[in-house]
């Protein structure tokens, strides 16, 4: 038996990597620019759709485990590929800290409130049981996914669809802050909130070494997949911003528990807030999914030790999963903190752009190896590409200098382990192929 991952949990890791937090906290911080937030939604979609063919162009060629630094590799080096996968693995466990913390955070209505020392606790547990569920290998991992992401989308589409029927497009109230502003300086920033609902489109193509016949299926989990997510998140919105007035929803802290109490009645946000959690634990659980086969993928072509290469009977990269999941451990005491809870969003501002240097050398490596190939390409491959380069750049051009400058730190850090690691290592390498050569 097949412990390879098939088309529906490949499916499920795209969708489940990109449906989390974001969908349930959106609502609120989008209110404020009114009808403008659905146009914001459309470019966002129309980047990542374009970013998702730039991914499943590139894992059809090279289909290796690890991902982004595979494709930068063959376009430009070795160097260049050990700071991109650098980047994407710390990143990747790093942003994951904030869907723990929301995770155990939306069940508070249901279980009440506790000590931060108990919540720490459930914290704890939540990670050491999906780190266990990807210690049994990638397909249970993928089958876990897939019965995730099925949850996700039942009330996705049940809450927006019930809410279409009492939809009111004078709800659609734009602040005053945000009306003296010029069209396309309100369309930036609402592109640069809705991106983070997309972040993890590139995540089917990091267990490809894992994945059954992946240049055919990868691609197409990777294109559906974001399609999917593109109409689920507009179909959202339109639900519930054209539901509660947006002047409420800019103040709401649950938009969904309160969508569900005009819709429903009753006692509906406990409902809620359990859905939530399992949005969010599909989110970990796909994210743990992918740090560990990218640390796997670094390991394999020599760019890390190979401690994180090494499998276990399952065939899980148990090294890779144990340092990721292990690096989380104090990032989560540290938010145990109220006091420093508030740095998690900050957090995952980095890690977005963080992420879009990430997407964008690949766009870069993407144009590279088409000039490179001799055969005839097709105009639309241009196309898309040029849509995904224009869309990153124009996000990270309207990010705060400091915002760069801090997302940045997460490619420094590698420089230790390529300093004294990985440098000394190629030049021994190089030595020694000298030697046969003479």
């Amino acid at each position: 038996m097949s412990r390879k991952m098939g088309f529906w949990s490949v499916f499920a890791l795209v969708t489940g990597s990109q449906i989390g937090t974001g969908v349930f906290m959106l609502p609120s911080s989008l209110a404020p620019y009114g009808i403008s937030s659905l146009y914001g939604w459309v470019l966002s979609s129309l980047g990542a759709i374009a970013l998702a063919l730039v991914f499943a162009s590139l894992c059809s060629k090279f289909p290796k485990t690890g991902g982004p630094h595979a494709y930068v590799g063959n376009a430009f080096g070795k160097q260049a590929a050990f700071f991109t996968g650098w980047t994407y693995w710390i990143i990747s466990w790093v942003s994951t800290t904030a869907v723990i913390v929301s995770s155990i955070g939306y069940l508070s209505p249901l279980i009440g409130n506790h000590s931060q020392g108990f919540s720490l606790m459930l914290e704890f547990g939540l990670l050491f049981i999906v780190m266990l569920i990807n210690l049994k290998g990638v397909k249970t991992a993928g089958n876990a996914e897939f019965f995730l992401t099925f949850l996700k989308f039942i009330p996705l589409i049940i809450m927006p669809f019930a809410a279409i029927f009492m939809f009111n497009m004078d709800s659609f109230v734009v602040d005053k802050s945000i009306s003296a502003l010029p069209t396309s300086q309100v369309l930036s920033q609402v592109a640069l909130l809705t991106l983070w609902g997309f972040i993890g489109v590139e995540s089917a193509t990091t267990p490809a070494g894992s994945v059954e016949n992946p240049e055919k299926t990868i691609p197409r989990a990777i294109v559906l997949g974001t399609s999917c997510v593109a109409i689920l998140y507009i179909f959202n919105s339109i639900g519930v911003m054209g539901l509660i007035p947006g002047d409420v929803l800019m103040h709401s802290k649950a938009p969904y528990a309160d969508v569900a109490q005009v819709v429903f009645g009753g006692h509906w946000h406990m409902v809620i807030s359990v859905i939530a959690s399992i949005v969010c634990i599909g989110t970990l659980n796909a994210w743990v999914l992918t740090s560990g086969q990218i640390a796997l993928g670094l390991a394999e072509d020599g760019f890390i030790p190979s401690f994180f290469g090494q499998r276990n009977k399952n065939d899980a990269p148990f090294g890779s999963l144990l340092v990721s999941c292990g690096g989380i451990v104090p990032l989560l005491i540290l938010t145990s903190n109220e006091s420093i809870a508030g740095q998690v969003t900050s957090i995952i501002d980095f890690s977005v752009v963080a992420f879009l240097f990430v997407y964008l050398i690949c766009c870069f490596s993407f144009f590279k190896l088409l000039m490179a190939n001799k055969e005839k390409q097709k105009p639309f491959l241009w196309f898309f590409g040029l849509i995904a380069t224009v869309f990153c750049v124009w996000v990270i051009y309207e990010t705060p200098l400091r915002t760069l400058m801090i997302a940045g730190l997460f490619t420094l850090s590698g420089l230790p382990l390529y300093l004294f690691w990985y440098r000394p290592k190629e030049k021994t390498i190089n030595l020694e192929s000298e030697r046969v050569l003479v």
